[in-house]
């Protein structure tokens, strides 16, 4: 699994941070999605799809890798 932030339509909802606090953080700047792991082990998947189904902006991508 592979994520991918489009950082230029995150609007700092925070969804992500909330929900899987293992995979994002927010900027101390500005709010904004900061990815802390772009390859996440097996176990925090079902957190990535989660955070990307839940984030308002629609910013978060989860591209499965075989």
């Amino acid at each position: 699994m592979r994520i991918l932030i489009d950082h230029d339509r995150c609007r700092g909802a925070g969804q992500c941070a909330l929900n899987a606090p293992d995979l994002f953080d927010q900027s101390d700047d500005d709010g904004t999605v900061v990815l802390l792991d772009d390859s996440p082990p097996p176990e925090l998947h079902g957190a990535a799809r989660l955070a990307a189904a839940l984030c308002p902006n629609a910013v978060i991508r989860v591209v499965d890798e075989d």
